[in-house]
């Protein structure tokens, strides 16, 4: 295992995705009682659903630009200055418009942080460890699915204002995931690939490498520097040389969405109630999704360094398509007793496969000079279907008939399985500036 100090230092920048995950799911026990209170049109009512998820995106295309300029520690640690203004926004919220606006805030945070976040823990992670450390980014986000699930449940019967306690207890993780990235050293990349601050960079890669000699670590130190200004390290980012990492990145995130995940995470309760559930069964079935995601998410990390990322592709493609080929089945034949079942074997196929891999993937395809911009690129495709998914899904389901959008669903994932078999390469312990040796980028 990875020494004790690295793994800290991971679990504080993976802990920006437990504010992501809880951000974005607690709308969902809070969202029809919103809705009620301001009697929102449906079409409204869609905009303040997906505001966090537009501000995400503009998170998402900017957030290399900090990541670049101001650092890796610095960027995470202004994400949880942002989820604390979006949080207390939110609980004091006195209208639509206020609410929309701090929903978006926190969106922009989450938006920086799925650049910089899995961008640092690859950076510091030896090439061994690089899956399960980089992926604890993806454990604390369901690790926050899971406690919003819980949190809405629990809160769900204290009152006329629950759902600003809801949303508004995300103020208190969020203000100690702050402080604690103070705790935490620059990445040794940036420092010698972007800061030109060898001597800060050798400090932090002594303290990653323990065991390693002066020697080895200056070894590592050149073979970083001359990674980062080779003739990829000087040229832009949309050139043919990035052409294959650009793909990759824009798939896999394409993909990640067009499984509909988002769609069942923000929506669940709405979803086991058109199977015939009440509100309160519905709200506790959500919670069900929340320990499934946990759980097969640690199945996943257990085996992304083990099986590979491409393997864990496949293993997700075929559940996905299974489990959404039944549902879709179960309400074209009314069958509505297996849809629960159906929704927590695809929660169960995501957490492993493109749950577990996407944001170590992306972040191990680019050089190191383009990093944050790929770590932006796919994460900006990722969070664009997202919320175009996110706003549309309500009308979707109220113009189709639900069996024909989980068929849709489906067949997106067909297509994804064609896409891992025909292009994507195994990236399981690679050392980054070999990685990209071996995509051709020199």
């Amino acid at each position: 295992m990875p020494n004790t100090r690295l793994l800290y230092w991971s679990v504080v920048a993976a802990l920006a995705g437990f504010l992501f995950g809880f951000d974005t799911v607690v709308i969902s026990g809070a969202e029809q009682t919103i809705q009620a209170l301001w009697n929102l049109s449906p079409g409204i009512h869609g905009i303040a659903m997906a505001s966090a998820l537009y501000g995400t995106v503009l998170g998402s295309l900017l957030g290399g630009w900090p990541s670049d300029r101001l650092g890796r520690r610095a960027t995470l640690l202004w994400v949880g200055v942002l989820y604390v203004i979006s949080a207390v926004g939110c609980g004091f919220a006195n209208g639509v418009g206020m609410f929309i606006a701090a929903r978006f805030i926190g969106g922009i945070g989450i938006g920086i942080s799925t650049v910089a976040a899995p961008l640092y823990i690859s950076e510091i992670s030896p090439p061994a460890y690089r899956g399960r450390l980089a992926g604890m980014f993806q454990f604390n986000i369901v690790f926050g699915i899971l406690v919003a699930f819980a949190s809405n449940a629990l809160l769900a019967g204290i009152g006329d204002n629950s759902w600003r306690w809801m949303l508004g207890v995300a103020a208190f993780p969020s203000v100690l995931y702050t402080v604690m990235c103070f705790g935490i050293p620059e990445s040794p990349r940036w420092l010698i690939g972007r800061k030109g601050d060898r001597e800060a960079g050798l400090k932090v890669l002594k303290l990653i490498e323990p065991d390693a000699s002066p020697v080895q670590v200056a070894a590592h130190a050149d073979e970083i520097l001359a990674a980062s200004s080779g003739s990829v390290g000087s040229a832009g980012f949309w050139t043919a040389k990035l052409r294959i990492p650009i793909l990759l990145a824009l798939f896999v995130a394409f993909f990640n969405q067009l499984s509909g995940i988002n769609a069942v995470l923000y929506f669940a309760p709405r979803i086991f109630e058109m199977t015939g559930l009440g509100a309160k069964a519905a709200l506790l079935q959500s919670v069900g999704i929340g320990v499934t995601n946990l759980i097969f998410t640690f199945v996943g990390l257990y085996l992304i360094d083990r099986l590979g990322r491409r393997t864990l592709l496949y293993i997700g493609s075929y559940g996905y398509i299974a489990s959404l080929g039944l549902t879709a089945w179960a309400f074209f034949t009314q069958h509505f007793a297996i849809v629960p079942a159906c929704i927590f074997a695809f929660i169960a196929a995501h957490a492993v496969g493109q749950g577990a891999v996407i944001w170590v993937f992306i972040s191990e395809i680019f050089p190191n000079r383009q990093r944050a911009e790929g770590q932006a690129l796919g994460s900006f495709t990722h969070w664009i279907f997202a919320a175009l998914l996110t706003t549309f899904f309500p009308k979707m389901v109220t113009v189709l008939p639900p069996g024909y959008v989980f068929l849709f669903f489906c067949a997106m994932m067909v297509l994804q399985l064609l896409w891992v078999k025909t292009m994507v390469p195994e990236t399981k312990g690679v050392p980054l500036e070999e990685m990209q040796k071996r995509l051709g980028i020199n």
